[in-house]
């Protein structure tokens, strides 16, 4: 019996062998710990490692599934996360199967999923080496990033309407671990901004445009600059600010080059 992020009881008769993942960096994870030949389902959307969808069943997006294709692959267990799965999803799929839900608000969070995954799955000394090799690379860029200006940034997840990350976001954490102001941090989740939003802010260093879920390119580069014409635009790998499994282990790393 596991109890997941969202307090919820996971009973698991054995070690799963069969299993579907709903969730993108949470199937990224599942490679890093060896599971691959134990994935039998994933979305359209786990785009990593590359060739994944040629290989594997999709059953469907984050937020929309096909559940005819999801009973012909009877797993063990199903992947599931607050933000990215709706909880109508969740409930009717714990009718039949057990289903865990993680729920990521830090880099704590993370590692805790990470802990959980390598102990419900027998994979604990792979697991741990990996939150190991996080907190080493956490540690080391906050060394490095401790004397650094602070900045007043917004972070754009997408366009028409402009949305931005609010706070209460695995987003707005790392923001704060890079050591920047989100000048809509006292805005909760990811809520949509009007053009005089940006305009009337009395300060803002960067903006930057996340390439998800919005494919924010060099060509909206222009579109932000005009709202802001002081701060600087920058295009950023929104991987790295809000996938939370194996690729963290890389993510301070980018964070490093943003400075």
């Amino acid at each position: 019996m596991f109890t997941d992020q969202m307090n919820r009881k996971v009973q698991v008769l054995d070690t799963p062998k069969r299993i579907v993942s709903l969730v993108p960096s949470q199937t990224e994870l599942l490679i890093a710990l060896g599971l691959k030949d134990s994935i039998v389902g994933i979305t359209k959307f786990c785009v990593h490692p590359l060739n994944l969808r040629k290989e594997k069943t999709i059953v469907g997006g984050t937020k929309k599934i096909n559940y005819d294709v999801l009973k012909k692959l009877n797993p063990d267990i199903i992947l599931c996360n607050k933000e990215e799965n709706s909880k109508e999803i969740v409930e009717s799929l714990e009718k039949k199967y057990p289903v865990h839900v993680s729920d990521i608000f830090s880099v704590k969070d993370a590692l805790g999923m990470i802990i959980q995954y390598g102990e419900m799955f027998k994979k604990q000394t792979l697991a741990k080496a990996l939150v190991s090799e996080i907190e080493t690379e956490e540690d080391s860029f906050r060394s490095f990033i401790k004397d650094k200006p602070k900045k007043k940034v917004a972070y754009f997840i997408w366009k028409n309407p402009w949305m931005v990350a609010g706070k209460n976001t695995f987003v707005d954490y790392l923001l704060k671990e890079n050591g920047f102001s989100n000048v809509f941090g006292h805005i909760d989740r990811y809520p949509e901004v009007l053009d005089n939003d940006i305009t009337s802010l009395p300060k803002l260093d960067l903006i930057l445009l996340s390439s998800e879920p919005f494919p924010f390119a060099q060509k909206h580069i222009e579109d932000a600059q005009k709202m802001y014409p002081s701060a600087k635009v920058v295009l950023v790998d929104g991987e790295y600010f809000s996938w939370y499994g194996s690729r963290l282990r890389n993510a301070f790393s980018y964070f490093k080059t943003l400075h």
